[in-house]
């Protein structure tokens, strides 16, 4: 069933393949089986418009015979500039849009940290009242990356642990627990990762998290705890990425090196790249740390890199968030505020049966 993108004006991307869905779909929004989603996009700038595409293509491939509504929100205090600022205004609603309405399950993305303490951050006020407002009035949130630090230390006092270098690249990971997201991803399940610190699973399992995946190379995937109402989700990694997403924050890292807004050369990402691709990439580094100028990334081979690489966690990814879909689907019910427009429905139906 495919996703639709509610809202006056939707990014022109994915208005484009709306445009050619059935129009039979939009009149489901109200039905008992269709799951209403709020994105909240906090990416910066740089990634915000490829994150967009990123979770719309998964919930469309996981959605199945569900109906999905999407629509899109933004944390106040994150830091734009002008094209992401404008992005934001055509397309997405503000937080407090969100506080005063209804959904049946939230997604939050993380953003690139500019304090070592999170409380520090221009947003955290915002982001703490929507994690206050979706544990009773969400079946389900799901924190990605930064998000789920956020969410921990909000509720819980779990404090973030500096990493000696970025957790980066594609790792294996071994299911700790039986759950139902996890039902029919094989026992092992590789998702990429890009994170400066983690939470620990002692910490997590002490105030009550269940880890569903972890190893010891890539550390803890995924897990979760019902928070009041909602089952909290969460992910250090990111299912969602493309096949071409680390790639192009490698780069980016490698140009950041160049302009020296950073010190050291950039860590390869692990498990991603073909030996003839890590040769290549090793040859270049060398020639960068014999003569550091930025022209040199004229010479950067990505054209030659983006054709060898592939999604090899987008099996997992959609097993995982289509069971999510439907444990939303499943659980909604619960809600007080479903349960009195289920209610209303059926009353006016009961009414419409008695007509003559």
């Amino acid at each position: 069933m495919p996703l639709i993108v509610e809202g006056g004006r939707v990014p022109p991307r994915w208005a484009e393949q709306m445009s050619l869905r059935p129009t039979g779909l939009h009149d489901r929004r109200t039905s008992s089986d269709c799951v209403r989603i709020a994105f909240i996009n906090n990416m910066p700038d740089s990634a915000l418009e490829d994150t967009e595409g990123q979770f719309f293509d998964l919930l469309d491939a996981a959605s199945g015979n569900i109906p999905v509504f999407l629509s899109l929100y933004s944390l106040t205090g994150v830091p734009r500039g002008e094209r992401g600022q404008q992005h934001l205004n055509s397309f997405y609603f503000g937080t407090n849009d969100l506080l005063n309405g209804r959904c049946d399950a939230v997604i939050m993305t993380g953003t690139e940290p500019r304090q070592p303490n999170l409380r520090n951050e221009p947003y955290w006020s915002a982001l703490a009242n929507v994690l206050d407002w979706a544990e009773s009035n969400t079946t389900s949130t799901i924190l990605s990356c930064l998000a789920a630090h956020a969410g921990v230390l909000h509720s819980d006092g779990i404090e973030r642990c500096p990493l000696n270098d970025k957790q980066f690249g594609v790792f294996d990971f071994a299911k700790d627990a039986n759950h139902p997201l996890t039902d029919g991803t094989g026992e092992r399940v590789r998702f990429p990762h890009s994170r400066w610190n983690e939470v620990r699973a002692d910490a997590l399992a002490a105030c009550g998290y269940s880890v569903l995946t972890e190893s010891v190379e890539g550390g803890v995937d995924s897990f979760v705890k019902k928070k009041k109402r909602s089952l909290f989700v969460h992910f250090q990694g990111h299912p969602e990425y493309g096949a071409q997403t680390l790639l192009k924050e490698y780069r980016r890292d490698i140009k950041r090196f160049l302009r020296t807004e950073r010190e050291t050369y950039p860590s390869m990402p692990r498990g991603y790249f073909d030996p003839a691709s890590t040769r290549l990439l090793i040859d270049f580094r060398d020639a960068v740390l014999s003569d550091r100028r930025e022209e040199l990334m004229e010479g950067f081979p990505e054209a030659c890199l983006a054709g060898t690489l592939q999604k090899t966690w987008q099996s997992s990814a959609t097993a995982i968030y289509r069971n999510w879909l439907r444990y939303v689907a499943l659980n909604k019910s619960d809600m007080p505020q479903f349960s009195a427009v289920a209610a209303a429905r059926e009353n006016v139906e009961r009414k419409r049966s008695a007509l003559p």
